[in-house]
């Protein structure tokens, strides 16, 4: 039953702990198959991958092919209706130059010791982008993960994307073909993450994995990371609204739905200061849920993890909203209440700001990735970014002068841990 809660109810603070507690995440004991999954992969390669695939997904690799290629992506992306290809090629551009202006620069300079110190950027050889196959598949999932990388400047950019029955998405092929990617294999699940991370004799190995799936490429993705790097280990949807009662309550559930419509687990909270206007927000879901083609999954996603919360003032919903570290907060207010309040946010994947800013755009053609920390792991990480395909490494040079100013100290703390090499390799050049 969907939470219904306010500030001034007796138990609100016990309520709402249990709510911001509450595992949404898988419960199946997934880990050990995963394990044992990976350790196939790596120990047979390409047979592993291909008896897996032929066993979940009814795909016989060396019939079907075990690539994609580029012809059949421009293909696809050619076959698209116009409208709909001018969409996805918006949405690229847009995507590419957001994630232009997050390019970090380098940085040097000589201290006052005469020192020259500084940190070079580069990006990673080789990214390999997961993204889900079949009819649910997203081309938004492509442009978010795939964009980033070569905006880095990856130079081998890989996705893997499972072919259930034989099935490929055109849509997920044109998407490929416009942002660049430069390989596709038909291979899903924790044995396509564990082909990456790994390497097979037909797949050379990446050095990061992003891309959303299911609960075992979740846990493959996790139990892989430090063999690889990864964005993150996400859960499922979520979406946080502040609204007031100012809003239209049909536009509200609309918002709340567009997140509930993901995955039966997926969560949908609203944050309101008026009781009377909560009434008219969860009359207008329950009205939209059947006209919805993804009425079963939005309704089971309401139904369980959805959430009305009443307060007495919008101030008094902010640190509340803090504890939650949502994916996504719409602040569904006047233009100028919504900088007050984005001002008091400290925690969100993303911030939706004002009446006239759905989070939907932002899952397409805004520009921000909507690659983003679930399960309120808003509170230490952020989203995708280029970041995430780039890695720092710092440089130091020094003469005899610096050498000298600097030197004794680092041989005192050398001495100190005991380390008697360390201080004989600054001492013999004094």
């Amino acid at each position: 039953m969907t939470w219904r809660l306010a500030t001034t109810d007796a138990g609100f603070d016990a309520a709402f702990d249990t709510l911001v507690d509450a595992r949404r995440e898988s419960d199946a004991d997934v880990a050990r198959d995963v394990a044992a999954i990976i350790a196939d992969v790596r120990a047979r390669g390409d047979t592993a991958v291909a008896e897996l695939t032929a066993r979940f997904d009814k795909v016989n690799l060396d019939t079907a092919g075990w690539t994609i290629g580029r012809e059949e992506c421009a293909a696809a992306r050619a076959g698209l209706p116009a409208p709909l290809r001018e969409a996805i090629e918006l949405a690229a551009a847009r995507i590419a130059d957001f994630h232009a202006r997050q390019k970090p620069s380098d940085s040097e300079r000589t201290d006052d010791a005469g020192v020259r110190l500084g940190s070079r950027w580069s990006a990673v050889e080789a990214a390999g982008i997961y993204v889900p196959g079949g009819r649910a598949a997203y081309p938004s999932s492509v442009l978010m993960n795939a964009i980033p990388a070569k905006v880095a400047g990856v130079e081998r950019l890989v996705m893997v994307t499972p072919t259930p029955g034989g099935e490929v998405n055109p849509l997920v092929l044109a998407a490929a073909d416009i942002a660049g990617v430069d390989e596709i294999w038909r291979i899903g699940g924790a044995q396509a993450v564990a082909a990456l991370a790994h390497g097979t004799n037909r797949i050379a190995r990446v050095d990061v994995i992003t891309g959303p799936g299911n609960a075992w490429v979740a846990e493959a993705k996790r139990q892989l990371y430090g063999t690889v790097g990864i964005d993150m280990v996400a859960g499922p949807s979520e979406i946080v609204v502040l609204a007031d009662a100012a809003n239209d309550p049909a536009i509200i559930a609309a918002d709340l739905l567009s997140q509930a419509e993901h995955d039966p687990t997926s969560q949908s909270i609203l944050f309101t200061d008026d009781a009377a206007f909560a009434d008219a927000v969860a009359a207008e879901v329950a009205a939209q849920i059947p006209a919805l083609a993804t009425a079963a999954v939005a309704g089971a996603s309401w139904a369980a993890h959805g959430a009305i919360i009443v307060t007495r003032s919008l101030d008094e919903a902010m640190p509340l909203i803090n504890r939650l570290a949502a994916e996504h907060l719409e602040l569904a207010v006047d233009a100028a209440e919504a900088e007050r309040l984005f001002a008091l946010v400290r925690h969100a994947g993303s911030v939706f700001l004002g009446r006239m800013t759905p989070e939907a755009i932002g899952d397409y053609v805004a520009g921000p990735n909507h690659v983003l920390p679930t399960g309120r792991r808003a509170r230490f990480a952020s989203g995708l970014s280029v970041l995430d395909f780039m890695k720092r490494t710092s440089f130091l040079a020094l003469d005899a002068a610096s050498l000298a100013a600097i030197g004794p100290a680092a041989v005192a703390l050398a001495e100190a841990e005991g380390l008697p090499a360390h201080a004989a390799s600054v001492v013999r050049r004094l």
